[in-house]
């Protein structure tokens, strides 16, 4: 052994199994994968009864059994241990399962530490989980710590797989189960450590070690149950489809045997202790009740003493299995430690069940088949199936608690290597959003029916600092770190005025009238009511931007009445004919000469004007005749009726939705027979009224002397043009009234 010693020194692991009766210390290493030799052994009982159902109850009793083991070890190694493996147990024992997703942009590559995040989500859904149940009698008033967890499933793009590292996927998925212990427990047993001059290298849960050793991973396909059977707890553990689904732990074990006997035969606990022990191998028991008086009882009496109580542990451990596997039995269950060993409980446990008693098994010694004992002072028994599994279980989850500070709080953090400030922001109930910068209320409403939307701004991020230096949310930790965490900052919230929608390009529109180009600002209506460009929207608002105006509201933009012989693009207009961008107005009447233009330079337009004012005179001179006829009207009263019947149709028109039908609904553009050399036809662009003129016929290609399109840098592979629906060329004829689409196609 001394040779094996020196070799293996250096990947020597240390762990130690404090249990409510004893505790027990195994030193070993790992050969192969699945491989364990025993290099040495040490186990003592308490003195006292020091540990109630997996409870310390005296600090100071249990740090010097531990330290008693620890010296043992030590002698037999011939060299100091200063780091433990320990684990957990308590009648307090919750479980919750849990399932968390992430999604990417993109497939990923996935690394650990995706998975590791995937992992921290599920825990923390656990912890919320855990913090919004209601608390029943038997927890409540505790703190929880999640103490260990297991992945059940891993899924990859909905697909079940067992390992997610080096796959390529757009999501991934867990199925966890998260184990919580109270506080008190956790802190009980690293006092007792700490006061034995040990490190807690190593945290799990007893039912996760002594599976870990019981049930190999090529046995968990089947619907197994374990319990390990102790003094002050049994242990549970199931397994199904390849995966540990649940644990659970009931405060019922030997303690409960050997407190019967005390009572019945009247001796002190430690004798009652011996007495049930010597039950196994020895027919008669011979003792010394608490009078100091020689007594004998028999293996059959002992038995038959505590029977009521061995049916009632076997009947609560049924209970727990089946409430652990769904309310229904397992398939079969593997019984370890010395408390499942009293006559009796093996076949109860099969019957609760409804299981043939083949299906229930008591483990032995063949449990350990893959552990070796270089230490011959013991033989292979499954009492020692829990402290080797704490060993074991250092190779898989190197799992601990470390203690740090956030915003001045104290709080105990379980370390699987890889915890960071992430998750002690979510230990002590900092929410996601006081991490990331929080953006103010969005904003949200229609434009010409379709819906719009305008972020909030963004706000800071938070400012963490881990002992004093600046940090990330994905900074790991070490024992005793110190984090500050300043909440992050809600940026202002989305505002918007009408002149900086996109779609308000241009804030007038310009026509021609009587020959002069006039501007009038766009029209807005916000929920039915005319705003102007300094309109700030509001959540929920009906926004239509109108670009046209009719007949009327020009004549009331200029301080004019309408009177008959007012003609739009050269055709007799009402008061409801619009006038779109780039559309003429010719107004006619005898007070024409006292409408006043600003002096404007001579120009071609101008020209073209004149031309068609004289053009016209013969069509004036019928106009007069029927102005004079109607001059038996009173005036005064007809333009009253007039403006009062524009009003009304203007109302109307504030009511209409939608730009492109009312568009096509509205521009009736018929050809007249012009005296000049050339002619103008109206066409409609992409929704946009365009006037083509100065050539007796137009293709599609004129389209481009007078509707901005950017050609001189390709957005596309390639120009899309239709006429009135139909795909078009350049070269395709344009007629008046014509409806054209061009744009850039992919």
């Amino acid at each position: 052994m001394a040779e094996s010693i020196l070799r293996y020194s250096e990947q020597l692991v240390f762990g130690l199994d404090i249990g409510t009766r004893s505790i027990v210390g195994v030193v070993g290493y790992r050969e192969k994968e699945n491989d364990f030799k025993v290099v040495a052994m040490a186990a003592k009982q308490h003195e006292t009864r020091a540990m109630l159902d997996g409870q310390i109850h005296d600090i100071g009793k249990v740090a010097e059994t531990i330290k008693n083991i620890k010296e043992q070890l030590e002698r037999k190694l011939k060299q100091k241990l200063s780091d433990v493996c320990i684990a957990a147990a308590g009648r307090v024992l919750r479980t919750i399962s849990v399932t968390a997703e992430q999604e990417f942009s993109k497939e990923l590559v996935i690394t650990p530490e995706h998975i590791h995040s995937l992992e921290m989500l599920a825990v923390e859904k656990a912890y919320e989980e855990m913090r919004n149940t209601k608390a029943s009698e038997e927890t409540s008033g505790y703190k929880f710590y999640c103490v260990g967890y297991s992945v059940i499933h891993y899924y990859m793009n909905d697909y079940q797989i067992s390992n997610l590292e080096g796959h390529k996927a757009s999501k991934i998925k867990t199925d966890l189960l998260a184990t919580f212990l109270p506080e008190e427990v956790i802190d009980g047993l690293y006092a007792s450590v700490e006061r034995a001059g040990l490190f807690v290298a190593n945290l799990t849960l007893e039912p996760i070690a002594a599976i870990n050793i019981a049930i190999p991973e090529k046995y968990r396909l089947l619907n197994i149950g374990l319990v390990d059977v102790g003094a002050g707890t049994s242990d549970i553990s199931i397994t199904k489809d390849g995966s540990i689904i649940a644990y659970g732990m009931i405060p019922y074990a030997g303690d409960e045997l050997t407190e019967c006997i005390a009572k019945k035969y009247l001796v002190d606990f430690q004798t009652a202790e011996e007495m049930k022990v010597a039950a196994l191998t020895q027919e008669t028991i011979e003792y010394l009740d608490i009078m100091g008086l020689p007594m004998t009882v028999t293996k059959e009496e002992l038995i038959e003493t505590v029977s009521d109580i061995v049916k009632m542990i076997a009947e609560n451990v049924a209970e727990k299995i089946k409430e652990l596997n769904g309310d229904k039995s397992v398939s079969a269950v593997f019984v370890v430690g010395g408390g499942g060993k009293i006559p009796g409980f093996v076949g109860y446990l099969a019957e609760f069940l409804g299981l043939v008693p083949q299906r229930v098994a008591l483990r032995g010694a063949e449990v350990l088949q893959t552990v070796e004992f270089l230490d011959t002072e013991f033989e292979k028994d499954s009492l020692y199936v829990t402290p080797i599994g704490i060993c074991m279980s250092f190779y898989e989850h190197n799992n601990n608690f470390i203690f740090i500070r956030i915003n001045g709080e104290r709080i105990k953090l379980y370390d699987n290597g890889k915890v960071s400030i992430i998750d002690a922001a979510v230990q002590v109930g900092l929410p996601n959003e006081a991490l990331f910068p929080r953006r103010g209320k969005s904003l949200e409403f229609t434009l010409n029916g379709m819906t719009r939307m305008v972020r909030g701004k963004a706000g800071e991020a938070a400012v963490i600092t881990l002992n004093g230096e600046e940090a990330s949310i994905n900074t790991k930790l070490s024992m005793n770190d110190v984090i500050l965490i300043q909440e992050s900052t809600v940026g202002e919230d989305a505002h918007m005025d009408i002149s900086e929608l996109p779609e308000y390009n241009a804030a007038v529109i310009k026509f021609h009238f009587d020959g002069q180009e006039v501007s009038c600002p766009k029209f807005v209506i916000a929920n039915k009511e005319l705003v102007s460009e300094f309109y700030g929207i509001k959540d929920g608002d009906e926004i239509q931007i109108l670009n046209y105006y009719t007949l009327q509201q020009v004549l009331d933009f200029m301080d004019l009445p309408f009177v008959s012989g007012v003609f739009v693009n050269n055709e007799p207009a009402q008061p409801d004919t619009r006038i779109y961008e780039q559309f003429s107005v010719r107004y006619h009447n005898r007070e024409k000469e006292h409408i006043k233009f600003p002096a404007k330079e001579t120009t071609q337009e101008n020209e073209f004007d004149e031309i068609q004012e004289e053009e016209f005179d013969d069509k004036q001179e019928e106009e007069l005749f029927l102005e004079e006829s109607m001059e038996e009207v009173d005036k005064e009263n007809k333009d009253q009726e007039i403006r009062q019947d524009v009003r009304e149709d203007i109302q109307k028109e504030k009511e209409e939705q939608i730009f492109t039908e009312e568009l096509e609904d509205s521009i009736a553009l018929n050809d007249i027979e012009n005296k000049v050399l050339s002619k103008e036809i109206t066409i409609i662009v992409n929704g946009q009224a365009v006037v083509l003129k100065n050539k007796d016929s137009y293709i599609f290609v004129d389209i481009l002397d007078f509707y901005s399109f950017d050609t001189s840098t390709a957005r596309g592979s390639s120009v899309d043009m239709t006429v009135n629906g139909i795909k078009a060329e350049f070269t395709t004829p344009l007629h008046d009234g014509d409806v054209i689409s061009l744009s850039w196609k992919d």
